[in-house]
This record gives structure tokens, C-alpha cells and sequence, in this order.
């Protein structure tokens, strides 16, 4: 039971409070360094998901009206260990955190435009699953599956979660919707 994971290696751990509790006061770090800058910073991806195992890296959303807003906050945000780490513009800029020395990562924390397509998946899809437990053990089956096929491999893991992901997003917008 943890948090962090070396890159690279993909494993499953049950769902813990920690994780929690860690994206709480992480999510505090980040609207403290960013200021006004962000609109909303929500827990995300599969640790936000009780009902399922994860990987125990944390997953971050943080959504702004501005992307180069948030580059100028870059400095107080390695004040704080956040580290920027790619533009992927328009979809994201991507920021993680861990111990960089032992080549593992905490927490991963996705910058998106508030009300994107990826800002509105994000919560969809966590809220739809934390809704209904049939749809998360699907996931978290297919997820399992993977990670036994691909423990050296989170590419090609993330890559072979794309059907099930985009299956669940669909099912999450009519959910939504409804």
C-alpha cells in the first residue's frame, strides 16, 4: 500500500484512503501556488474510484481559463514539487510529481481548459463510475487484465485500456446527459 510508482512498470493496488487524503492536500499545494489561476482542482482517474484497484499514482485535474497563466506560475509550483513536464497543447499541459532521483512518480497533474471536452471527461468519467459499481468492475477487469499482460509495459497497458475507456466515456456523457 502506497503512493508512487517507478515509470514504466505497471501494477494494481486496492483502493486506500491515502490516496485520498493525498490528493486533498496536494490539490491545496497546487491552488496555493497557482493563486487565482485555477478555476476548479479535482481528484481524478482511477484512485478517485473506490470501488477498484489502481495504479497508486495520483491523478490530477486542474482546470484554467489560461495555459500560459500557469506557466508563468511554474517556479511556485516546483516550490512545491510539481515539476512541468510536457506542453500538449490544446488538450493539456502536463505536470508531475514524485522522486525523480528513483525515476518514480506520485502524482500525475493534467492542466486542461475549463469546460473542455477534457475537463468534462475527466469528472465524467470518475463520476460515473463511482456511480455505478457494474461499470467500475468492468473497468477495473479490463484494467487487471492488462496490467497481468504488461507489468513492464505502461504504454502499451494505457494503449490496451483505449476501447474500454472510450466505451465507459460514452456510457458516462448519456449518463450525464440523462
Amino acid at each position: 500500500m502506497s503512493i508512487g510508482m517507478k515509470r514504466g512498470v505497471v501494477y494494481l493496488e486496492s483502493h486506500q484512503e491515502i490516496w485520498e487524503e493525498n490528493a486533498r492536500q496536494v490539490i491545496r499545494d497546487i491552488k496555493t501556488a497557482l493563486g487565482g489561476v485555477s478555476v476548479a482542482v479535482e481528484h481524478i482517474g482511477s484512485t478517485s474510484i473506490k470501488a477498484i484497484k489502481a495504479k497508486p499514482i495520483i491523478d490530477i485535474a486542474v482546470a484554467v481559463r489560461d495555459y500560459d497563466a500557469v506557466i508563468k506560475k511554474n517556479e511556485e509550483l516546483e516550490k512545491a514539487g510539481i515539476i512541468f513536464r510536457f506542453d500538449e497543447r490544446p488538450e493539456q499541459l502536463l505536470y508531475v510529481k514524485g522522486d525523480f532521483a528513483a525515476d518514480t512518480r506520485t502524482h500525475h497533474i493534467h492542466v486542461v481548459l475549463h469546460n473542455s471536452s477534457e475537463w468534462n471527461n475527466y469528472l465524467n468519467f470518475r463520476d460515473y463510475l463511482n456511480a455505478n459499481t457494474t461499470a467500475a468492475k468492468e473497468y477495473e477487469a479490463e484494467k487487471e487484465r492488462l496490467a497481468l499482460l504488461f507489468p513492464d509495459n505502461r504504454e502499451a497497458y494505457v494503449e490496451g485500456k483505449v476501447a474500454v475507456v472510450s466505451k465507459l466515456l460514452a456510457e458516462a456523457r448519456r449518463w450525464r446527459a440523462a
